[in-house]
Formats: C-alpha cells, structure tokens, sequence
C-alpha cells in the first residue's frame, strides 16, 4: 500500500472511525518502510460532515459529479466568450443538476447512517457550486480527499439568486482613444489663377484672404495634433497606472494568498498534533486503569497472604503449646 492508496481509504472510512483508521493505515505505512508517507498520512485533518458527503458523492456517483464539472467548463466558455444569452440558458440547468446531486448525496448519507442537518446540507451545496465555479475546487472535490466544505465568492456572473446578471471580462480591455487624422481640404477654384494673376487690386484682395484662412486651417491643424499628443500622452500615463496598479493589486493578492496557505498548513500541523495527543491520552488513561486494576488486585492477594500468616502463626503457637505440656 503506497500514500495515495492510504488516503483512499482513509478518506472512504467512516467519519466516526477517521483517527482510528488514520493511526492504523500510518502504523502500516512505516511498518512498510515508508515513514514519509506515514507522516503526510498523520498531518491529513479529519472531515467535517459537509466534506465527509461531498468526498463520498465523489466515490459513489462520480458521472454525476462529472456532469457537473462539465457544465462549469461551458460556463466559463460563455463567461469568456460574453455570451449573456448562453449563460441564461446554462443557469436553470445548474440549479437543476444542484438539486438533484444534493438529494443523492443525502440519500448515500443516509445510507450510511448520517442523517443532514440544514446547515451541513447549504454547505454542501455550496462546495458542489464551488466544484462547478472554479476548475481548482472541482478537481479538489473529484479527488474525493476534501476535510473542509468549501465556497466560491467573487464569481461576477450571477447574483445571489444564482440568476445571470452583469458579464463582464475578467481583464478589461484597454484601447487608446480613436483619432481620425485631421484634414484640410480647399475647394477654392480659382487657386491657380490667384498664383498666376495678381496684377489687380481685387486679385491681391482675394489671395490675402485665401492666405489668411490657409494660416488659420494650418494653425488649427497644428492644435488638433497638439491636442491628440496629449490625450495619447494621457492615455498612455493612465494606462501605465492601471497596469501598475494591477500588479501591485496582485502582488498584494498573492502575499495574501502565502499568508492564508501558511496559516492553514500550521492550523492543519496543530490540530494534527492535537488529535495525536488526544489519542496518547486515551492510550495513557487506558494504561492507568490497568494499572489502578493491577493494584487493587495485588492489594486483595497481599491481604489474603497476610491472613494466612497470621494463622499460621496462631497455628504454630498453639503447637509448641501442646508440645511443651507433653
């Protein structure tokens, strides 16, 4: 028996037998030369009722599970895709598929002899959602090792009706401002004849004018350019914020994150090392009885010994008595 076959079956036994089961399967892996494997198996945590019938779902019904692992894939494939209309038609499904998984699970509990309580039963629903929601969660609850219920918050597609409401990306779109290159056009048909005929007054009159209003369109264009390299500069420095922004928003998520897993990994090493002491608890105060019965056995043989010395003795005396009167 390797690890994993280890946890199979730990993880299949009953919930009320998990540490029995968990220092017995240890005990056979060290006696099997495999000590790591033995004390990964100690630091596992045991279940809680929620997780117990969720990992059993996952041995006794896995197409069901698989079906709805499978209508999370096309979930997030409209998700992606924006596709409003799809998730709308997705979601009666989901429900539906909740619904049914929830009562066979409380069927195979059943079965087993434990019966749902509301709050055991709304947690275990909300781990099935989270198996459909999240690809990490789903793989997590095929595995069928779960010892916590678990939630999915943030998913931005539906509300808390489970009905689909603002789809949105997941990144947003960052596109810089349109520009339309500006142009100057002149529709002035007697251009040619103001280069080539400026002899009177009224010609001279007519290309000043002509000249002015080219300065004026060519001023007006040198500002539009301005003013696009601007609000290309602001787009860009914005950008550049958002961006920033985004990985100090990341980094921060996955300090978070290391700090969150860290925590966990020492909560589950200490509750670990709780239920090992419970257990050398349990083992010492069995031992002490034993003692406690040993000692009141001896004190009744060391009564009886002394009882029948003093008879003896009694015996013994009244011996030499009637020896000495002989």
């Amino acid at each position: 028996m390797d690890f994993e076959e280890a946890a199979d079956a730990l993880y299949a036994a009953p919930a009320g037998d998990f540490i029995a089961s968990r220092n017995a399967l240890a005990k056979q892996l060290k006696a099997d030369g495999d000590a790591l494997g033995s004390t990964r198996l100690k630091a596992l945590r045991k279940p809680t009722v929620a997780a117990w019938v969720a990992n059993l779902v996952a041995r006794q019904v896995p197409d069901e599970l698989d079906e709805l692992l499978a209508l999370g894939d096309e979930f997030r494939e409209a998700t992606a895709d924006l596709d409003g209309d799809r998730l709308r038609e997705l979601t009666p499904r989901r429900h539906q598929l909740l619904d049914n998984l929830s009562k066979v699970a409380a069927r195979l509990a059943g079965d087993e002899g434990q019966k749902l309580s509301g709050d055991v039963a709304q947690k275990l629903r909300e781990t099935l959602d989270a198996a459909l929601v999240d690809p990490a969660a789903g793989a997590a609850v095929r595995e069928g090792h779960l010892s916590s219920a678990l939630r999915h918050v943030g998913f931005g597609v539906v509300d808390e009706t489970g009905e689909p409401s603002n789809v949105t990306l997941l990144t947003p779109q960052r596109h810089s401002p349109r520009r339309a290159a500006a142009k100057t056009t002149s529709k002035d048909g007697g251009g040619g004849g103001r280069l080539t005929r400026r002899g009177t007054a009224e010609d001279q009159d007519t290309a000043a004018e002509q000249d002015e209003a080219a300065a004026a369109r060519a001023a007006a264009s040198g500002e539009q350019a301005a003013q696009r390299e601007r609000e290309e500069r602001e787009a860009a420095e914005r950008e550049a914020a958002e961006r920033e922004a985004a990985e100090r928003e990341a980094a921060v998520r996955a300090e978070a994150k290391r700090v969150f897993e860290d925590a966990v990994a020492a909560a589950q090493a200490a509750e670990a090392t709780v239920e090992d002491l419970d257990t050398q608890l349990d083992d010492a105060r069995d031992a002490l009885t034993e003692a406690q019965a040993l000692v009141h056995r001896l004190g009744t043989e060391l009564d009886t010994a002394r009882r029948v010395a003093r008879d003896a003795q009694k015996e013994s005396r009244e011996a030499r008595k009637r020896y000495n009167r002989l």
